[in-house]
């Protein structure tokens, strides 16, 4: 492909990936010189949404002091990169900069994600002004938006009014060397050093991975309203142990990642630019996510240890770079009719289905998480070894499984085909690596019963072939119609939480088998049965789902649960090959017996039957 500077004929420049770079991301990798051309088309983009933004400004944008922000901060931003440019591409540059500019896009046509009122979105551009100003040493006074008492300037710090007004403007000046912020509530005085913190005024938090010629800067952002993703939020000030507790965890995340991920790391260096913390989540459920607008910003719940952490800036970087790539060739062309809703598909790290494009975003990272744990395992302490060995296999067989389901994809692009084909060839060569037997059969549990589950909540047979079934059975039919078998419909379930159990129990029996996790609730959304079938107790798992699928009101995960437990029995071996591959029958045809009858069926004997 040619080289990122491309002509039309219209002489109007545009981006093009390397055709060394395309290779590097289509293998799921990529070094310091690909992002370089990632951010570069990234820049372009962010200066057009400016210039769309500019272009749909309007009467609305204007205060209720009358003030036009956006207007004043375009004139004192063009002042600024007269004066500075490399301040003004740090503010462009930043993730929430990238964040910010793609959302009032959005809300000037039409599409509103945040409360603020629209000239507070569009006033944004006067607080990246004024930051700009204060950065570039300019004498200046211009208007903000007040946000809560909050007067936010991007990659410096917030200053804090006594303001209870929820929306509101302030003055920010320069003047002989000191900065003000000004509003009816009172005046802030940034402190001449403003990374030092005070009463009225918070610094933006910054930390430093690694040290040398090679260490890397990093914001650890709390305040600004655009670190969030889809939606802005309010500040989430660190207590020091919190801070203490990231940064520390982040140097050694880093640590991890130089001897295990050396190339991501390269790449990381260059474009991972801000991690926002969030809030400690149950363990073994960590939650992150980047956004295609936010190149170089992730979020992320507190890890429960380093080598989490160091998975999870490997997954949300791979969707970084997915995400610039993505911006410069689509990977699927789009639906035939816009008007028919999108085919939703299986999509194994997820409780719900998902649409292509989403999938290939989640093989993209998980092909990344996978990388990571393949190189950890031979490097993890060794009390961690048993775990590092379970993601690896777990990871690696629903990438596998993810990649044969959209290999050949009508609606994938060449470059997506490129893509997908890259991606099945590095992960076939992990297919033959020796796992332990024990990880290895918990990753093949877990799979196959998030699959069963998926399959229990979201999939139906057809009605007809139902009502057949069931009136086959009240008949003492020997077996049921062959209908049952037809392909069923997806019919989305939007109340399934907790598909992912069986791996969470099996990453606390790897860790530690005999912690508090064994007691009933030790596990959100996990039945004790599961934990009596982990110690291998099947015969009382059996009798436990038993009980919960006779009665009204039975989740539909116990179906693949009592799957598993008959499993170790060659009598039910039908029953449970039935209700590991195909429970949505078994529970479509109780819940209609139970609808027709008030009665349920015996849940075995039902199993047994529909497996004739």
């Amino acid at each position: 492909m040619a080289v990122d500077a491309t002509t039309t004929g219209e002489h109007l420049p545009y981006h093009r990936l390397s055709a060394a770079g395309l290779r590097t991301l289509a293998a799921g990798e990529g070094d310091g010189a690909v992002i370089a051309e990632l951010l570069r088309a990234e820049r372009s983009r962010r200066l057009l949404l400016l210039r769309a933004l500019r272009n749909g400004a309007s009467r609305d944008d204007t205060g209720p002091d009358g003030t036009d922000a956006f207007a004043q901060g375009w004139d004192l931003l063009e002042r600024a990169q007269r004066n500075a440019p490399e301040v003004c591409e740090d503010l462009l540059m930043s993730p929430n900069t990238g964040m910010w500019v793609s959302l009032a896009v959005r809300r000037i046509r039409g599409r509103v994600y945040e409360d603020a009122p629209h000239w507070v979105v569009m006033g944004h551009l006067a607080a990246l002004a004024a930051a700009a100003a204060v950065r570039a040493g300019l004498e200046f006074d211009i208007t903000v938006p007040v946000r809560r008492g909050l007067v936010p300037l991007p990659t410096l710090g917030c200053a804090v009014l006594p303001d209870p007004e929820p929306w509101g403007t302030a003055r920010v000046t320069g003047r002989d060397g000191r900065v003000r912020v000004t509003s009816a509530s009172g005046v802030v005085v940034l402190p001449a050093d403003p990374d030092r913190r005070e009463p009225d005024w918070i610094p933006v938090r910054r930390t430093t991975l690694g040290s040398g010629g090679r260490a890397k800067p990093l914001v650890l952002e709390e305040l600004d309203p655009y670190r969030t993703f889809p939606r802005p939020s309010e500040p989430s000030l660190l207590s020091p142990a919190e801070a203490a507790y990231w940064e520390s965890s982040l140097a050694k995340a880093w640590e991890v990642l130089l001897r295990d991920e050396p190339e991501s790391t390269e790449a990381m260096r260059r474009g991972l630019m801000s991690v926002a913390p969030t809030p400690m989540r149950e363990r073994f459920r960590p939650h992150s996510s980047t956004a295609g607008d936010a190149f170089g910003g992730v979020t992320a719940s507190r890890p429960d240890d380093v080598a989490q952490l160091a998975a999870t800036l490997v997954h949300e970087f791979q969707h970084t770079k997915l995400g610039g790539l993505m911006h410069l060739e689509p990977l699927t062309e789009p639906p035939a009719d816009p008007e028919t809703p999108e085919p939703l598909l299986y999509a194994p790290w997820r409780d719900d289905p998902r649409p292509l494009g989403g999938l290939l975003q989640g093989i993209y990272a998980f092909f990344g998480v996978t990388r990571f744990w393949r190189a950890h395992r031979h490097t993890a302490d060794p009390a961690y070894v048993p775990l590092a060995h379970f993601e690896f296999a777990l990871w690696r067989a629903q990438v596998w499984a993810t990649l044969n389901t959209v290999s050949g994809h009508e609606r994938l692009t060449s470059v997506g085909r490129y893509v997908v084909e890259r991606l099945t060839e590095r992960c076939a060569g992990w297919l033959t690596e020796e796992i332990p037997t024990t990880p290895l059969r918990l990753a093949e549990e877990a799979a196959a019963d998030h699959h069963a589950r998926w399959r229990a909540h979201h999939l139906r047979p057809p009605a007809k072939a139902v009502e057949e079934a069931v009136l086959a059975w009240q008949q003492g039919a020997d077996k049921p119609p062959s209908a049952l078998t037809a392909e069923p419909l997806l019919v989305p379930d939007s109340g399934v939480r907790f598909s992912d159990s069986t791996a969470v129990l099996a990453r606390h029996h790897l860790s530690d088998p005999d912690g508090a996790w064994r007691r009933p609730g030790g596990v959100d959304g996990a039945d004790p049965a599961e934990v009596r079938l982990l110690h291998g107790e099947h015969a009382e798992a059996r009798a436990a789902f038993t009980d919960r699928l006779s009665a009204k009101g039975a989740p539909a995960s116990a179906w693949p649960g009592l799957g598993r437990a008959l499993a170790a029995d060659p009598v039910h071996r039908a029953a449970a090959d039935l209700l590991r591959r195909h429970p949505e029958r078994a529970r479509a045809v109780q819940d209609a017996l139970e609808a027709k009858t008030g009665r349920r069926a015996d849940p075995v004997r039902l199993a047994a039957w529909l497996g004739a």
